[in-house]
């Protein structure tokens, strides 16, 4: 059991010079894009794609990279499995969601200048 704390610490540890490197690396990149002004701005912006490139790289070899790149390939799958809409599905949905719209706004209008009048017919000053 000391064993697998030990070992946990020093992978946490571990994870988090990982995860330093990559920001340091990314933040290199973009230093590197405002310090080389004299250098042609394609170079300039393929350093800092190679930073970012670079700090990526780094960063998925941790810990929570991993759990990262887990997640992202089960929700790949999961995206698979969706039954999208077609053409038509989606055409009669967006026409009732605005006629829906469209009544709603009416019967906001109406309401609105309902109670308008009737708060002037109160007050007394009604025009």
């Amino acid at each position: 059991m000391a064993t697998t704390t030990q070992e946990t610490s020093e992978s946490g540890i571990l994870d988090i010079i990982k995860l330093l490197l990559a920001a340091g690396v990314l933040v290199g990149g973009l230093y590197s894009y405002y310090y080389f002004l004299e250098v042609a701005l394609p170079l300039r912006v393929l350093m800092v794609l190679g930073g970012l490139a670079a700090g990526v790289t780094v960063a998925m070899t941790s810990t929570q990279g991993q759990r990262l790149w887990a997640f992202i390939q089960g929700a790949r799958i999961e995206i698979r499995k969706v039954v999208w809409p077609t053409k038509q599905e989606t055409t009669q949905t967006a026409i009732a969601v605005f006629v829906f719209t469209l009544i709603m706004a009416l019967f906001f209008w109406g309401l609105d200048s309902f109670l308008l009048w009737l708060t002037r017919t109160l007050v007394g000053s009604a025009s």
